[in-house]
């Protein structure tokens, strides 16, 4: 009886032991996934166009106010952003 009992406290602990490499490993997967989902989304922000074309149901300010701050963050150099601004205010 005690060698089968010494058998199954070995079995649990090598199920123990592979649930945790499972939990990392799904951790690691989940960070990868975290930081491929930023890095998408900081690529999409970066390739965004300039400015729209102002429509007649737009919000100039909040236009002019993206624009503002794409520029301060880098997205847009001087003359990019000193050409949006000039194509939308007309």
């Amino acid at each position: 009886m005690r060698g089968r009992g010494l058998m199954l406290v070995a079995g649990m602990k090598a199920g123990e032991a592979k649930a945790q490499q499972q939990q990392a490993a799904q951790q690691q997967q989940q960070a990868a996934q975290t930081q491929a989902y930023e890095q998408g989304k900081q690529e999409a922000q970066q390739s965004k166009p300039a400015a729209a074309p102002a429509a007649g149901g737009t919000d100039v300010t909040a236009q002019l106010a993206n624009l503002n701050q794409m520029h301060q963050t880098g997205a847009l150099s001087d003359e990019e952003y000193a050409a949006a601004k000039k194509k939308l205010l007309g």
